[in-house]
């Protein structure tokens, strides 16, 4: 799927398409089951448990209009909640499956669905323990930083907190590249959360820029293909249960029901089964680039897939770390 060679930005992402089209089979039956699920959870929680926010009212002193606005973000933190699990959730299985696939797409092997659920089984335990670790780390930055501004208090206080905080995502952001390969080390090379962490650490080391730039781009485009599928279905879905497509700009707010909810998550359910792979793709060859830069993982992928004159070996003695 991918040259054995250091890889550029375009084979990359053109290797993680690759696998897409070459495994549509296995890739589409992980990203579509998990997205179905997912979207159902979803639109069951938000028609049910998430609560309606509450309208501001426009005769409201200005106290009554701050109260009014933390009730509005305590509603959004509690909506938020359940859908993030969710969806943290959804990423787990898919980044465990997918990493599967993936590396054994780089050494041209076909790969069942059964088969990467049976390989990526015994690892979800400590993907999981990464996945909460990871955001958790960024988020206790982003209140160290802005700690001191907020226990100051006063407009002084508030600078303070705004520039703790700007220096705080500046750090996150920096960790959270620095372990951006944590998942494919600790699926692959079977490793713990903490020493999964350390390799990505060691593998980006001195390539921190390029990694993020591949990154960056990536979710860029996510974000666009994302976003192209999410309008028409959107703008449907408003014109089948928002009132006409008129009731956006009626100055109401329109009351979404079932249809709304179900057109959407359609729509969101063809974008994860593109994006998925796509993410987890990028990622997954973006470690091997490293180890091959660093390492000359090159020349045992080329001997594990019996290739360039080295002889074949099993599946069980293909490279692990």
């Amino acid at each position: 799927m991918i040259p054995l060679r250091p890889l550029g930005v375009g084979e990359i992402l053109d290797g993680a398409v690759s696998t897409l089209r070459a495994h549509w089979r296995t890739v589409l039956g992980i990203t579509v089951t998990v997205s179905v699920i997912t979207q159902i959870l979803d639109v069951l929680v938000q028609r049910y448990l998430v609560p309606q926010p509450s309208g501001l009212d426009p005769n409201a002193t200005p106290e009554e209009v701050l109260d009014q606005l933390g009730e509005q973000l305590n509603t959004t933190l509690v909506g938020t909640a359940p859908v993030t699990a969710i969806a943290l959730i959804a990423t787990l299985f898919t980044t465990a499956l997918l990493t599967v696939v993936i590396s054994r797409s780089v050494l041209g092997r076909e790969v069942t669905l059964s088969d990467a659920w049976r390989e990526a089984r015994p690892r979800l335990p400590q993907l999981l323990g990464l996945t909460l670790l990871l955001p958790l780390i960024a988020g206790a930055v982003l209140v160290v930083g802005m700690l001191p501004g907020l226990l100051l208090g006063s407009t002084g206080g508030a600078v303070l907190a705004v520039l703790g905080g700007i220096a705080g995502m500046v750090v996150a952001v920096w960790l959270m590249i620095r372990f951006a390969l944590a998942s494919p080390a600790l699926m692959l090379e079977r490793q713990g959360v903490i020493q999964s962490m350390r390799r990505s650490a060691k593998l980006v080391r001195g390539a921190w820029w390029r990694v993020f730039g591949i990154l960056l781009l990536t979710m860029l485009l996510i974000f666009i293909v994302s976003l192209i599928i999410a309008i028409p279905f959107g703008l449907i879905a408003l014109a089948v249960d928002g009132g006409g497509l008129s009731g956006m700009f009626s100055g109401a707010t329109p009351g979404f029901g079932w249809p709304f909810l179900i057109i959407t998550g359609i729509g969101a359910v063809i974008a994860s089964s593109i994006t998925y792979p796509i993410s987890a793709g990028v990622t997954v060859l973006l470690y091997v680039d490293q180890r091959i830069r660093r390492e000359a993982l090159d020349l045992e992928l080329a001997r594990a897939a019996g290739v360039g004159g080295h002889g074949a070996v099993p599946d069980d003695a293909a490279p692990r770390s």
